[in-house]
This record gives structure tokens, C-alpha cells and sequence, in this order.
């Protein structure tokens, strides 16, 4: 099987192979630090959402606490 000078011509050189090779080891190493900042992110994101649920559960046992203490002692909430 022959080439046409049009297929001929298309083919890659060494040189341009090399280069084309070396662009995707760079585009390698910058993939894997987005995918590391990504996961840095994704745990911070995650330890939010956890100290978010505790922050909640304590609001809930204080507002719980303050009203008990508003009918003991008999007053009048400030705000509702």
C-alpha cells in the first residue's frame, strides 16, 4: 500500500512526535494538581458540613435550655 504525498505529508515527524509527547506529560502534571486542589476543596467542603450539623444540634439543646429557663423563672421571651 502507497502513500499519496497528501497522506505522506501528514504524518508526524520524530521531532513533532516528541513535542506533541512532552505537551501531554505537562498536561498530565497540571491535571493532577486540579484533581488535588479539587479533593482539598471536597474535604474542606466536607468538614463544613459536619461542624454545620454540630452547630445546629447546639442551637437546638440552647434554645431547648433558654425556654425551659423562660417558664421556670416566668419571663417573657425578648424575641419571637
Amino acid at each position: 500500500m502507497s502513500l499519496t504525498p497528501e497522506q505522506f505529508n501528514l504524518l508526524a515527524t520524530k521531532n513533532e512526535f516528541k513535542e506533541l509527547e512532552t505537551k501531554v506529560d505537562n498536561l498530565t502534571e497540571n491535571m493532577s494538581e486540579l484533581l488535588s486542589a479539587v479533593d482539598g476543596l471536597a474535604k474542606k467542603i466536607d468538614n463544613l458540613d459536619h461542624e454545620f450539623v454540630v452547630n445546629m444540634g447546639a442551637h437546638d439543646r440552647f434554645d431547648g435550655r433558654i425556654t425551659r429557663l423562660e417558664k421556670v423563672n416566668k419571663l417573657e421571651p425578648l424575641f419571637d
